[in-house]
């Protein structure tokens, strides 16, 4: 799949800049032709002769180089590839691309291409949380730029939480999905994911048993047919899919407005389990045990995520799917659901604990559409995953 590609891959400062050269190895492993571009600050943790080594290429590090112009100017080269990977990328240098600031080769190459983009950020967990740096992650989504990670973990500064740069299997990943021909290419599908976590203090949480995994293998499906897929993720212990758009969310108020910001979409699959109520009033300390006395919590709903997109007058996605968790009467309830909602299709299964399906590892299915019930044997659930994303992409076909 990547045999023959042209990569122009830039390296800014940080940390996770020595992960660029497993990267460089594993691209040039793969047949891959990389032309490495270092920023100032990225040669305090990378040599430029290391990366030139590995690349088997001129590593490029000034804009107003006259011998590097006068082989290949800028403009060329920030045309001349087939992807742009920035791994890692900083949150200075993501905020000149969300700014249109051009001030040294790698930003003045990023606003002069009409390539794709790959980004691959990496920073501390308080420099990713910054309401700027959000800003501009979502300015540069918006414009159309890809993304793989942040990776939550252990940061070199010793603190814990996103903002750790995606590894670089996971970014070689995610390029293979750049460069994914499938029936899906060009179709922008929307997949969430996992439990919500809904407050009831700082410590004490509402959750469910969902690990997510059966979203991330949806997703995965989906992005391995060329879809682009955006995925809007609770909580969840399952891994990330590679090559997918992710959107972290902890309660179901924030994965409604995840949702939201994330359509128009072709096709949009619920598989999140969402949490139907919140606590009324959340505290914002520590509610303390009392000798005989039991503390009263007072509940809201959630928003509907699934009916609202659904029951979209207008900018409705072509395929809705959505998942029914069901103990009892599941055939029925599911297709009761699946009418209330106002959705094309429901995923329904049986999740009482002796089947070992929430949580585990596989999962018998329900498809529940216009058409009727049809049962799915049981499987593994990156098996569900392909067989949906096939029915996905005959519907959409149809559509």
């Amino acid at each position: 799949m990547l045999e023959d590609k042209r990569i122009l891959l830039i390296i800014s400062g940080g940390i996770a800049a020595y992960k660029s050269l497993d990267l460089i190895r594993q691209l040039r492993k793969r047949g891959v032709w990389v032309t490495p571009v270092l920023t100032a600050s990225a040669k305090e943790f990378v040599t430029p002769l290391s990366v030139s080594a590995l690349a088997e290429e001129k590593a490029y590090q000034d804009l107003f180089d006259l011998t590097d112009e006068a082989e290949m100017g800028h403009i060329q080269l920030s045309r001349s590839a087939d992807l742009i990977v920035v791994a890692p990328a900083t949150a200075n240098l993501m905020a000149k691309m969300a700014h249109g600031v051009a001030d040294d080769l790698a930003s003045t190459l990023l606003l002069a291409t009409d390539t794709q983009i790959l980004l691959a950020p990496a920073m501390n967990v308080r420099m990713w949380e910054h309401p700027a740096t959000q800003r501009n992650f979502s300015q540069i989504k918006s414009d159309g730029v890809a993304v793989v990670g942040p990776n939550e973990g252990d940061m070199a500064c010793g603190e814990y939480g996103f903002g750790r740069m995606a590894e670089p299997h996971e970014i070689v990943t995610a390029i293979e999905a750049q460069f994914a021909v499938g029936p899906l290419t060009g179709k922008r599908v929307l997949v969430t994911s996992g439990p919500t976590h809904e407050p009831i203090d700082p410590v004490r949480y509402i959750a469910n048993r969902s690990s997510g995994a059966q979203g991330t293998a949806i997703a995965r499906a989906l992005t391995l047919l060329g879809a682009e897929v955006i995925f809007v993720t609770g909580p969840a212990d399952a891994p990330r899919p590679e090559g997918a758009q992710i959107v972290e969310v902890e309660t179901a108020q924030e994965m409604a407005e995840a949702v939201q910001n994330a359509l128009p979409v072709d096709a949009a699959i619920f598989a999140a389990a969402v949490a139907d109520w919140r606590v009324d009033g959340a505290s914002h300390s520590k509610i303390k045990k009392q000798a005989g006395t039991l503390p009263s919590l007072s509940f809201l709903e959630n928003p509907d995520i699934l009916a609202a997109v659904a029951q979209m007058k207008e900018g409705r996605p072509e395929l809705v799917i959505g998942f029914a968790a069901e103990t009892d009467d599941v055939v029925e309830n599911a297709t009761k659901k699946r009418a209330r909602k106002g959705c094309d299709w429901i995923v329904a299964n049986d999740v009482r604990p002796e089947t070992g399906i929430m949580g585990g590892s596989e999962n018998a299915i329900v498809l529940i559409s216009e058409a009727g019930a049809e049962t799915w044997p049981r499987m593994g659930k990156d098996d569900v995953a392909r067989q949906l994303a096939d029915k996905i992409v005959e519907a959409l076909a149809e559509g």
